[in-house]
């Protein structure tokens, strides 16, 4: 398949180095030293489940690439509608985008710049970061992708690309109901993040500390109050699991919008917390601790 990683950092530039190892012809796009680096020495992944040094296409400009079958889309979330609007020419008539971001907003904000049956739902599950420019770290195990169609015409290309994730030892699913899992992503990704950011601690420290815990038990519950809300099926004992799932974790782990915070970029906030307590006022009811991170994170939202 000819795949773009639109965004060449952790989630595009990790997977989109297992697909060309694969065989697959991947086009990154990057900015700044990041695309420097890549252009110059090639894309490093240092990742428990195998190192790799891979020389890549990659271009900042997306009108050099040329046309391709699937866009994995994992730009920041303020980079969204911008980044939509570059990669008009790759996006041909069976095109299919992908975002693979933090959000439960990306689908309907990329496909109303590329159109709605372009676009399909998407979540990623991994602890990567920019190591340095050109070099991906990945922590921890776990390492997978959640995507599938919201309408049916999406569905054939959906399994092709499934199929080519999985001859990439991907791990890889179509859920039933992409919204949900979509959701189900959020929910744990606003508590963690929230949590990791407010304590500048890793999750460790954050599962270990009662006060710590209450906040990431508290920031789920709210979002899990705000996805039922709008009517998707979230499960009664959701966030009792999640937090059963966050004990599994690698202790060093971090949320991105930690990294973010720790590298004085700009935040994703707005769209994680802040979505959650903007969700919450529509819905008619208050996202106190959400509302509460979204604030003490508001100063650093820019980045320094």
């Amino acid at each position: 398949m000819k795949i773009a990683a639109m965004g060449a950092g952790g989630v595009g530039g990790y997977f989109g180095a297992r697909l060309q190892q694969a065989g697959h012809e991947v086009t990154f796009f990057a900015r700044g030293k990041h695309l420097q680096a890549l252009q110059r020495d090639g894309l490093s992944v240092e990742s428990a489940h195998g190192n790799a040094r891979l020389k890549v296409r990659v271009f900042e400009d997306p009108r050099a690439a040329g046309v391709v079958d699937v866009v994995l889309f994992a730009v920041k979330l303020w980079d969204t509608e911008s980044a939509a609007e570059r990669l008009r020419p790759v996006v041909g008539k069976d095109t299919i985008v992908i975002p693979f971001q933090n959000g439960v907003e990306s689908t309907e904000r990329v496909g109303g710049i590329l159109g709605k049956e372009k676009v399909l739902g998407g979540s990623a599950y991994i602890g990567t970061r920019i190591k340095a420019p050109g070099v991906i770290e990945h922590s921890g195990q776990m390492a997978r992708l959640q995507f599938g169609p919201v309408l049916p015409s999406q569905r054939a290309a959906a399994e092709a690309f499934l199929e080519a994730c999985k001859g990439a030892s991907i791990q890889a699913e179509i859920p039933d109901d992409i919204v949900r899992a979509s959701w189900e992503k959020f929910v744990f990704l606003v508590g963690l993040s929230s949590a990791t950011a407010v304590s500048r601690s890793p999750v460790g420290v954050v599962r270990a500390d009662p006060d710590l815990r209450w906040l990431l038990e508290q920031a789920m519950r709210e979002t899990w109050r705000v996805g039922r809300a709008r009517g998707v099926a979230l499960a009664d004992d959701f966030v009792d699991a999640r937090l059963k799932f966050a004990d599994t974790l690698h202790a060093d782990m971090k949320a991105s919008l930690l990294h973010d915070l720790e590298n004085g970029g700009r935040l994703e906030a707005p769209w994680l917390c802040g979505a959650v307590a903007r969700m919450a006022r529509a819905a008619g009811f208050d996202a106190p601790v959400n509302r509460s991170v979204y604030a003490a994170l508001k100063p650093y939202i820019e980045g320094r």
